[in-house]
Formats: structure tokens, sequence, C-alpha cells
């Protein structure tokens, strides 16, 4: 399932609180964005014909609740990701952040403690 980067944030919305009605949506998302509610209508429609979310009629209204899991739609998104742009490897793509000073110091600790996890399992 393909999600464009405006989906996602409306995704983010309802991952963070749902159901929300449309205007919930809209209100959370207008300091951030600068979009009209027509807009964000359309991107839940978008979400709910892809499968992404569902809408329950609530009186003259539908609350949107996610279907897709926050953690599964992050998993498929890094593993592409690095599929993409590093041909399956995670270590060129350490090495990229390292080479660019993108790694803090605690990013660094951290990844030790997570190698030497992954040598405890062996």
């Amino acid at each position: 399932m393909q999600i464009s980067e405006a989906e996602s944030a409306v995704m983010e919305v309802l991952w963070e609180r749902q159901p929300l009605a449309a205007e919930e949506v809209f209100a959370a998302l207008r300091a951030s964005r600068d979009w009209q509610e027509p807009t964000v209508k359309t991107l839940l429609n978008r979400l709910l014909k892809k499968g992404a979310i569902r809408a329950t009629r609530e009186g003259r209204r539908y609350l949107y609740a996610p279907l897709l899991a926050r953690e599964d739609w992050v998993a498929r998104q890094s593993e592409g990701f690095v599929e993409r742009l590093f041909g399956g490897r995670v270590a060129p793509l350490v090495a990229h952040f390292s080479e660019r000073g993108r790694l803090t110091p605690a990013d660094i600790e951290q990844l030790r403690r997570l190698i030497e996890s992954f040598d405890d399992e062996r």
C-alpha cells in the first residue's frame, strides 16, 4: 500500500488519536499544514479507498480510524528505503550518516549496545 506524504500526515493524526471526524483531523493539521478542510476530506477518502482507514457513521458524520498499524507502515517504509538507496544493506546507511556527521555520541553508543546485543544472541 502506497501512502503519500500528505496522506501520512493524516495517518499520523489518526494513529495518535482515534476515532476522529474529518473536522477534528482538519483542526489537528491546521497549525502544521496550509490545507483547507476539503483537502483533508479528499485525503481521508483516498485512505478509505486504499483500505488504510475505516469510517464509521455516527449520526450525520463519519468517524475515521486507522486499519493500517503505524508499526507495519514504518517497517515497510524503512525496508523500502534501505532497499532502494543502499541495496538492502544497513551498514552503508549508517556509514552514510556517520560520514556526514549526523550521528551523535548518543547514537553511536546506542548502535554499540545494539550490536553487542546481537552478538550476545548468537
